[in-house]
């Protein structure tokens, strides 16, 4: 047996015979031309037909797996169209007189170069995007096979051996795939049926490609660098998406103990399936809503897919945190209609931007403090830079006439704070109504509780707004002064603490005094062993990770 650790991007063990995909002849060799005009007339018809391509593409994607995940192709196409980078291909070709696809590659590694130098992982991630359409452009200029097939299914360069094409074996067979990479447009056109898994030597979790794997339910392993062996093909293989772990000829022992954990991965899914559809309810009747916490737009997938009833925690700041410059109001709106036109009547609860802390932002520009956790970060950015906040605010607004859309301030310590941000949604309000833009004029605003200060206040509080959700990750480091950011801390930083679940009674309590609801939308909602403490002081909502949903239902229709 040989063992090779990778990074798991996607959950999920897979056991089968491995299938190495060759990697493709993309050698381009450099010629001299005459004729500089018709070489860029050349490029010009190459890009138009790959960006046809990439249409078909974006449309058999969307077709099987829903419109947020066929947005990468549709960013694809803009890659192509993009002024700069036509105009990159065309001035190589016209100054240094050289072919189309040699000025196409040229490029292509300029900019992947460029990409993979920043500093933000998105960033990077975007070097394989762009050396992915230039891929596509130069096949076509080279007269190869589309690799847009209409069934989905990988076709052209992957051969090894005689015994793989298309991404599957010619006897029909389902295999894990073994590649050197994978770009997100191959990763796309895989067929699902007979692909079980991806092992490849390049890649990162950020990338398209792992998120289309995850997407597609494929466990999938990255970054196994040098320890892809190509003489792999056709042996045994055992990989765990989850862990990373790859066994090539696994010995009887780990084979026996992959099969039971994937069989009882299995009949635990299947029966989590049956809950599909069904309340959340216990045998004696008590309710309580089952939401899902998202950081952007493309989770929303998970939380249809397991079932949640709304989301109750959509992390905004995330938009911001994954930017190289202020998101504008236009592409906040855009964000927030997605998820709200993909939940339909479902609620949506969108947190105000979080920033500080542990989540730095450079173009902020916040100074350096000693104890960021206790600095200028959520609520306090919010109501001392104004017109960053009324940016979100007004986004928020427009976006509430596409669905059921609930406003929730985050790291709120007194009641003043509330007034303060409710005023400047009244001024964002303003603007709108004298703009002639609609939005829903009783949009609901929540706070989270956090801070022993909002749990002491819950009575004055609860008297301002719609709600109350309990952060509970950050309401265990304040109520027991233990950084969460440092891991020396962990024994003593106890979210089972009883200062801490007598916190969360009296936000409960306070809450239901004044006739709102309380939810929990902190990692200890997903707790199993709290649920009873949770039923007996009668929370009524847990908002968690989709993948935890179906669990928390299992447990809950039990009690």
């Amino acid at each position: 047996m040989r063992t090779i650790q990778g990074v798991g991007v996607s959950a999920g063990i897979a056991i089968g015979t491995v299938r190495v995909l060759a990697a493709a002849d993309h050698a381009v060799e450099r010629r001299v031309i005459d004729d500089p005009q018709a070489e860029m007339d050349r490029f010009r018809a190459a890009r138009d037909m790959a960006v046809a391509q990439l249409k078909q593409l974006r449309d058999n994607v969307a077709a099987e797996f829903g419109e947020n995940k066929a947005e990468l192709f549709d960013a694809h196409r803009l890659m192509l169209q993009d002024p700069d980078y036509a105009g990159c291909v065309e001035g190589l070709i016209a100054q240094d007189k050289v072919n189309a696809e040699f000025a196409v590659k040229s490029v292509a590694e300029q900019f992947a170069a460029m990409f993979a130098a920043m500093d933000s992982s998105t960033m990077q991630a975007r070097a394989a995007d762009v050396e992915d359409v230039s891929r596509r452009v130069m096949n076509v200029l080279q007269g190869k096979r589309d690799s847009t097939a209409q069934d989905g299914s990988i076709q052209g360069d992957a051969v090894q051996n005689g015994t793989v094409q298309n991404g599957i074996a010619q006897n029909g067979e389902s295999h894990i795939i073994f590649a050197q990479d994978l770009a997100p447009s191959e990763t796309a056109q895989l067929d699902c049926a007979k692909v079980l898994g991806l092992v490849t030597a390049k890649g990162s979790a950020n990338s398209h490609t792992a998120i289309l794997a995850r997407t597609m339910g494929l466990p999938a392993i990255t970054g196994i660098g040098d320890a892809f062996d190509p003489t792999d093909d056709g042996h045994v293989a055992v990989i765990d998406g989850a862990s990373g772990a790859v066994f090539v000829d696994p010995d009887e022992a780990t084979l026996t103990e992959c099969q039971r954990r994937k069989a009882e991965a299995e009949e635990h899914l299947s029966l989590l399936r049956k809950l599909k559809g069904k309340p959340t309810e216990t045998k004696s009747g008590q309710r309580v809503h089952l939401y899902a916490n998202i950081s952007r737009p493309s989770d929303v997938a998970a939380v249809l897919a397991n079932d949640a009833e709304g989301i109750g925690l959509f992390r905004s700041e995330f938009l911001y945190l994954e930017r190289e410059d202020w998101p504008t109001e236009e592409f906040q709106f855009d964000a927030y209609r997605q998820v709200a036109q993909e939940m339909g009547d479902r609620p949506v609860i969108i947190r105000t931007l979080d920033i500080g802390a542990d989540k730095q932002v450079d173009y902020f520009n916040l100074d350096h403090e000693d104890n960021p956790a206790l600095g200028y970060r959520a609520i306090r950015i919010c109501l001392t830079r104004p017109e960053i906040f009324k940016v979100q605010l007004r986004a928020l607004l427009r976006t509430s006439t596409y669905g059921n859309i609930a406003i929730m301030l985050p790291m709120i310590t007194s009641v003043q704070e509330v007034r303060d941000a409710k005023r400047i949604l009244e001024e964002a309000k303003s603007e709108l109504r004298g703009e002639h833009t609609d939005f829903n004029e009783s949009i609901q605003i929540g706070v989270m509780i956090e801070t022993p200060a909002s749990v002491i206040m819950a009575d004055e509080l609860a008297a301002e707004v719609d709600f109350f959700s309990i952060g509970t990750n950050d309401l265990t480091q304040y109520t027991l002064a233990c950084d969460r950011q440092t891991p020396s801390l962990e024994r003593f930083a106890d979210p089972h603490s009883p200062a801490v679940l007598r916190m969360i009674q009296m936000t409960i309590e306070a809450a239901h005094r004044h006739g709102i609801w309380c939810g929990i939308c902190g990692e200890l909602g997903a707790d199993l062993s709290l649920i009873d403490t949770f039923l007996c002081l009668g929370i009524d909502e847990l908002s968690v990770s989709p993948t935890s949903v179906l669990p928390l239902r299992n447990v809950i229709r039990n009690h």
